[in-house]
Order: structure tokens, then sequence, then C-alpha cells
């Protein structure tokens, strides 16, 4: 049967003690390490990309998002809590579902966290050219900070900072995240700094008309800017490295996701209300009145166009929050909200490619990847390999493909990750009642539902080239499990256990714990 390898729930937690991570985390600790991984290009970039598919009605797309991941979180909390190991939703389907299932899980993850990095760089690239134009003077051509659907050839920057973050990666953990709190903390300023300069000239006017392309472009928005919330998820991925992990990984989840929720909505309300032209946020049309898509190179055009007019709406910038600022006169104030991202963001790829790692490392300790992936630099003792692949797939999207359409990619393997995280909940409380629960989901028969219609709620709204990514992306997976992983598994060897000899342990820490 393809369903019978369940790994036992007792098996993974002996594993994890024998075979595990350093405990040195706090709910502190975690609560920023979530904070870090969620706040980034979501927030900096997409706000442009949801200004063009819903136009003010983003503000209902934030709470729809919001919404979806906090059922997903609480459902993450539960599962974190009883198994505080690592892998996050690939190992808890592993305990539930089977090794199929977890499969497809882990598969679907790489498109959440490598996938992911790359949209982060592409972010990070626009705002590093607008500083270097509005600040210097030093203009980079179109043709190498862009794709070729933006216009460009391929993007310079977002390629320099994925091969920087991969060596600092490889050279070890320690020396590239030591600031990582101080990057949160200039983040969390630098967006603080947003709210309290465009607030106060916030005009109500703008929010007309609200939802300019309907319930759809809303949902549409809510599907993209579900990016600007992944990264909770990583609070549970370091569930092997925390200390009392059932009360300080829900905690960690929780607390980052509602800090974020209710930044975002005050950000993403003075972005729409805060300058003097009514039409600033609302979506592009062209000539003949219809709306674009994002990430065309129609809307590029037409953007150009409007420029050309002196007229740059939110959804022509590639680094939003700055271009807001510089559009009420605050022109260094909107440098700095520039400086800031360019500091911070590479954080945000840093953690993603981390997550990534961390995810090889389970599966190859589980026998579905090869172990050598896991293997550990003798000078550096960090994954190297792993980690030079992951930098490899990283720094090529990055370098030909725009900021949304690598988020909506991303976006259809991390909901596939949150629904079946979601459903092992249900299948576990019915499967294993009596098993201890230091935290227990609320009204769990209503909440894993809710997320789980949620996630596909969301996935059906995504462009249908992202929905396309995720069942291609699922049948490239298959083949590589039925043509070399099921036969290496160590459950369907027999061995519930890691052998001594077989896997080197992997002990790098999370970023910015140190």
């Amino acid at each position: 049967m393809l369903l019978d390898r369940v790994k036992p729930l007792d098996a993974i937690l002996a594993t994890a003690e024998k075979k595990g991570l350093h405990r040195s985390l706090g709910a502190f600790q975690l609560t920023l390490l979530g904070i870090g991984a969620v706040i980034g290009t979501g927030i900096f970039v997409l706000t442009s990309e949801a200004a063009q598919k819903a136009g003010p009605g983003m503000m209902l797309s934030f709470v729809i998002a919001g919404l979806v991941c906090a059922v997903a979180a609480l459902c993450y909390s539960e599962l974190a809590s009883m198994v505080p190991v690592a892998g996050s939703a690939y190992t808890y389907t592993y305990a539930v579902m089977g090794e199929l299932l977890a499969w497809m899980v882990g598969w679907a993850l790489i498109l959440e966290y490598a996938v992911g990095a790359s949209a982060v760089a592409v972010g990070w690239s626009g705002y590093f050219v607008g500083l270097l134009d509005n600040s210097l003077g030093i203009h980079i051509p179109a043709a190498l900070a862009a794709g070729p659907s933006a216009g460009g050839v391929i993007n310079l920057p977002a390629v320099v900072i994925s091969l920087l973050v991969t060596g600092l990666l490889i050279i070890g953990t320690t020396e590239s995240a030591r600031f990582n709190a101080i990057l949160v903390l200039i983040k969390v300023t630098a967006l603080t700094v947003f709210v309290a300069v465009a607030i106060p000239v916030m005009n109500s006017e703008h929010f007309e008309p609200f939802m300019p392309t309907g319930i759809t472009g809303v949902a549409g928005a809510a599907a993209s800017i579900f990016f600007a919330y992944v990264g909770f998820d990583a609070v549970s991925t370091a569930a092997e490295e925390t200390r009392n992990p059932q009360r300080n990984v829900p905690i960690g989840l929780i607390g980052s996701l509602l800090f974020c929720t209710i930044f975002y909505l005050i950000v993403a309300a003075g972005a729409i209300g805060a300058t003097g032209d009514s039409s600033f946020a609302q979506p592009v049309r062209d000539a003949a009145g219809a709306f674009l898509q994002p990430g065309t190179s129609e809307l590029t055009a037409r953007c150009q166009e409007l420029a050309g007019m002196g007229h740059e709406p939110l959804a022509c910038s590639r680094e939003a929050l700055a271009h807001v600022l510089r559009s009420i006169g605050w022109t260094k104030l909107g440098n700095l909200i520039g400086l800031a991202a360019f500091l911070a963001l590479p954080s945000v790829v840093l953690m993603m490619m981390f997550g990534q790692t961390r995810i090889f490392f389970v599966m190859a300790r589980d026998g579905l990847l090869p172990e050598k992936l896991a293997s550990v630099h003798p000078k550096f003792k960090t994954p190297h390999i792993v980690t030079a692949f992951t930098g490899i797939v990283v720094t090529l999207a990055a370098a030909f493909l725009p900021v949304g359409r690598l988020a909506d990619y991303s976006n259809s393997g991390t909901l596939f990750a949150f629904a079946m995280v979601a459903l092992a909940v249900l299948v576990l409380r019915r499967a294993d009642p009596g098993r201890a629960r230091p935290f227990r989901t609320p009204a769990v028969m209503i909440i894993a539902p809710l997320a789980i219609a949620g996630c596909l709620y969301l996935y059906v709204s995504l462009p249908l080239i992202a929905i396309l990514v995720l069942p291609v992306w699922g049948i490239v997976g298959l083949l590589i499990y039925f043509g070399y992983s099921r036969s290496r598994s160590h459950v369907g060897r027999g061995i519930v256990d890691v052998p001594e000899t077989e896997i080197a342990d992997i002990e790098p820490p999370i970023p910015g714990t140190e």
C-alpha cells in the first residue's frame, strides 16, 4: 500500500533525542526568529503587486491572508508542541499520514523556501537599484536590473546577493547571522517610521473605489500577499533546537504572526492613503481601460509611459514603500527606507535558504534523499553540498523571473504544506486521541477545516501558471520518489531509528540566536 509507511511518533522523538540538535532557543528568540523571517519582501515589495491586483482592496486581502495563516498557525502549534523536532510540515505528515504524502510535502516545501528566497532576492534588487539611483546618482541599466518579462535581460543584483548568501551559509551560519536580531530591529524601525510619516497625511478619499477589481481581484491579491506571511513556520522548523518547545513554539508562532498582521494593515493603509494623487494606489489600466496583469511586459511598457508623463503609480514601483515617501516629499526618508530594505532583506534570503537545508537534512536523515547531501564540510561544519545546490537554484530563478511570479510559485507549495498540516491535526486527533498535547488547537473541528478551505481558496485564486506549477512539480517529485527514494527509505527498510554511523550530525545554530 502507498500510505502504509508511517513513522511512529515515538521513533521520531527518540531519533531527535539521539541524533538531534542542541536545544538553546527561548520564546523571545523564537518570536524574533518568526518576525525576522516574516517581515521582508512581502510588505516591502509585494504591496505594489497587491495594488495592481486589488487597488485599496488590498487592505481586505491582508486580512484574508492573515486569517488563513492564523488558523494554520494554530494547527502548526499543536503539532509542533507534540513533535518538537526539525522538519516542520514534512515531519508532521510523516508521523500521521505516511511517507508518500510526507515526501510530497517536503518536495512542496522546496517551492516555499528555495523559490521564496529567489523572490526575496529580486525584491532586494529593486530597493538596491532605487537606492543607488536616488542617493548616489548611480544608474544600473534596465537590462542588468530585471528579468526578461520586466524589460531586462538578467537581474544581476539578485544574482549577486543570492551567491553571497550561499557563500556565507557555506562558510558558517554563526559568522553569517550574528546580526539577525539587529536586522529585525532595522526592518521594524523602518516600517514604524513609514507609519509615523504616512498615517498623519492619509486621505480617506484615496480608498475610493475600494475594490476596483471586485472580490476576484481581492482574492488574487490575498493569494499573492500570502507570501508576506510566509516564514512563521520557520519557528516550528526550529522546534528541535528549542527549550521547552511545548510552551515556546506556540508563543513564537502566534506572537510573531499577530505582530506582523497588525503591522501590515497599518503600513498598507499608509501606502494607500498618504499621497496627494487619488489614483496612486489604483490598478494601472491600458489605453482601452482594461486592467493589466502584474509581472507582464504590457504593464512594464505602460508604467514606462506613465513615468514619462510624470506619474508613477504604486503598482509600477519596484521599491513600494520608499516610493510612497518620496511621492509625498519625504525624499530622504524614502531613501532611508530603501537603505533599511537593502540592509535587512538579505537576512530573509538567508533564513529561507537555511530553512531549505533543514528540510533536506531531515529528509536525508530518513533515507529519502542521498545522505551525501547532509554531509558536513570538514572545516566549516556546515552542510555545504546541499547549501551549494540550493544556492544555484535560488540564483537561476532570481536572475530571470519577476518577484510577483516567484512569490506566486512559492505560495503554491506553501499552501499545500499548510493544508496538509491542518489535515494531519484532524487525523491524529482521531488516530491517537490519548497522546499528550501541550498545546491543543481550540475548536479543532472548526479551525482545521477552515485552514484547509482557506488554503484551497487562496490556491485557486493564484494565477493559472502558478496553480499549474504545483502539480507539475509534484509529478517530478513522484518520479524521484518511486525511482529512488522509496527503495532507500529507512522506514521502508524497517529502520525506525537512524544508525549512529549513517549520517553526520548537523549542528549549525539558527541564524540570529547565537
